[in-house]
C-alpha cells in the first residue's frame, strides 16, 4: 500500500542533545499509527518537524511522494495535513460554527478578506463537519462555555476542514475523562477509515493506544526502539523495560 506519509532518516539536535535521531516510519491511507514513548523520547519534536514548526537537521518528510521537508506549517496545511493539539486551539468568544467556518475560510484562502462575523458564509460546509463529530446541536454556543471533551470534538472538525490526507493528533485525549478518551479516538478512527485519512497520533493512555492503533512506533531518547502491531509492541521486552513496565 502506498504511504501517505513517509519519514526517513529524521534528525534534530538542540545543542548537544539529540532529540530525534534517524527516525523512519510510514503511514498509509485509512491507517492509525501511534507514536509513543516516555517523556523526552522525542515525540513532540518529531511532530513539529512533520508539521513544519521545526526544520530537521537532516532527513526527508514526504506527503504522497512529495518532499515537504522544511515547508512552513501554512504550506503543509494547504497540501492536506490537519493537526490537533494537546491543548485545544479554539476561539472562546466565537461560536462552535464560527470556529469551523474560520478553518474553512483559511482553507479557501479567504481569511484576509474577512471583515466581520461569518454569517451564512460556508455555513452548510461547517454544519456538515459538525454533524460528523456530533456537535451540530451545539453549533450556536460559544466555544468558551463548552465542556473540554466537546472542545476536542470541535477541534477535530476544524482539523478536517482542509479535507486532509494526513491528520496529526498530538495527545488528542489529554485532559479528558477515561470514557471520553475512548469515545473521541473511536470517532477519529471511524472518520479516518471511512475517508481514507492517514492518522499519526501521540498518546499517553495505553488503553487508547492499544485499542485504536493499527500499528505502533515506540521512541526512546530520540530513536525508534520498536514498531509493529499492538500485540507485538506490547510483548517487546525493550518496550516493557523503558515504557510499559511489567504491569502491561
Amino acid at each position: 500500500m502506498t504511504a501517505v506519509l513517509q519519514v526517513d532518516g529524521l534528525h534534530k539536535a538542540f545543542g548537544g542533545v539529540r532529540a530525534v535521531e534517524d527516525v523512519a516510519f510510514a503511514v498509509s491511507a485509512g491507517e492509525l499509527l501511534a507514536l509513543i514513548g516516555p517523556n523526552g523520547a522525542g515525540k513532540s519534536t518529531c511532530f513539529n518537524m512533520l508539521n513544519g514548526q521545526l526544520e530537521p537537521d537532516s532527513g526527508v518528510v514526504e506527503l504522497e511522494g512529495r518532499d515537504i521537508t522544511g515547508m512552513s506549517p501554512r504550506a503543509i496545511w494547504r497540501l492536506g495535513v490537519g493537526r490537533t493539539f494537546q491543548i485545544t486551539a479554539t476561539f472562546a468568544s466565537l461560536s462552535v460554527r464560527e470556529n469551523v467556518q474560520m478553518a474553512l475560510y483559511s482553507h479557501a484562502g479567504k481569511l484576509r478578506s474577512l471583515l466581520s462575523r461569518f454569517g451564512t458564509a460556508l455555513r452548510t460546509e461547517a454544519d456538515a463537519l459538525l454533524d460528523q463529530v456530533g456537535m451540530l446541536d451545539q453549533a450556536d454556543r460559544p466555544c468558551g462555555v463548552l465542556a473540554y471533551g466537546d472542545l476536542k470534538r470541535v477541534e477535530l472538525a476544524m482539523a478536517l476542514a482542509n479535507q486532509p490526507r494526513l491528520l496529526l493528533m498530538d495527545e488528542p485525549t489529554a485532559g479528558m475523562a477515561p470514557r471520553e478518551r475512548v469515545a473521541l479516538m473511536e470517532l477519529a478512527a471511524r472518520l479516518a477509515r471511512a475517508q481514507k485519512i492517514a492518522v499519526l497520533f501521540t498518546e499517553h493512555d495505553m488503553d487508547v493506544v492499544f485499542s485504536q492503533a493499527d500499528r505502533i512506533v515506540v521512541l526512546d531518547r530520540g530513536r525508534v526502539i520498536a514498531g509493529g502491531l499492538p500485540a507485538e509492541v506490547r510483548a517487546n521486552p525493550d518496550v516493557q523495560a523503558v515504557y510499559l513496565g511489567s504491569g502491561h
